[in-house]
């Protein structure tokens, strides 16, 4: 009894998705005003991220060392365990 609930429950959400894509290509293909914005917030978006994800790449290990500091500084720039002896 169990294997047909589970079926009826996924045939549902399948059935759920594609009348969602279904709708959303006719609008996406429509020439509306609301999807043109959409279109340009999508694509403003996509285009961030990529940005980030490649200035990440380059920049990354930069600041990371910015903010982890090796040495005797200890992690985040803390102070050192020992007092530092300064001459005169």
């Amino acid at each position: 009894m169990e294997e047909s609930w589970d079926f009826e429950f996924l045939s549902r959400i399948v059935d759920g998705f594609v009348s969602f894509l279904s709708e959303f290509v006719d609008d996406w293909l429509a020439n509306d005003m609301r999807v043109s914005i959409f279109k340009i917030l999508f694509s403003w978006l996509v285009v961030s991220l990529i940005a980030i994800h490649f200035a990440w790449r380059v920049y990354g290990n930069t600041v990371n060392d910015m903010y982890y500091r090796q040495g005797t500084g200890g992690q985040n720039g803390g102070t050192p365990d020992t007092a530092p002896h300064r001459s005169g």
